[in-house]
């Protein structure tokens, strides 16, 4: 199973994270089952940016990005070329580094 290397972040992980998950599970997926409650307002139907996730290893192990995805990451706060939306990227068999930006366009948090 590929690990997934959390970096700090103030609100969702604060002292970081190494988290184990299935190939084949969402970034997203595999971050809520193991604790770090990022936002996902959209319920993950790739609707908005609010899981939005800066992938800072192994991006090229990720499916690609469907248009959807990328038209809606234009909108994301703090955009990169290794952003994804965190519920559209399917891990592979290769480990990754993820970063959670600070902000979300978000207005509203949800108590998923």
């Amino acid at each position: 199973m590929p690990i997934i290397k959390i970096l700090p972040h103030a609100e969702y992980c604060p002292e970081g994270k190494e988290i184990e998950a299935p190939v084949g599970t969402s970034i997203c997926e595999a971050l809520l089952d193991n604790g770090v409650n990022i936002e996902h307002a959209c319920d993950m139907s790739c609707a908005c940016t609010t899981c939005h996730v800066i992938v800072r290893e192994g991006f090229n192990s990720l499916n690609e990005a469907e248009e959807e995805e990328e038209d809606l990451l234009d909108k994301a706060w703090g955009l990169q070329p290794q952003s994804r939306l965190s519920c559209q990227a399917i891990l592979a068999r290769e480990n990754l580094t993820v970063e959670i930006p600070k902000y979300s366009i978000n207005h509203a948090k949800e108590n998923h």
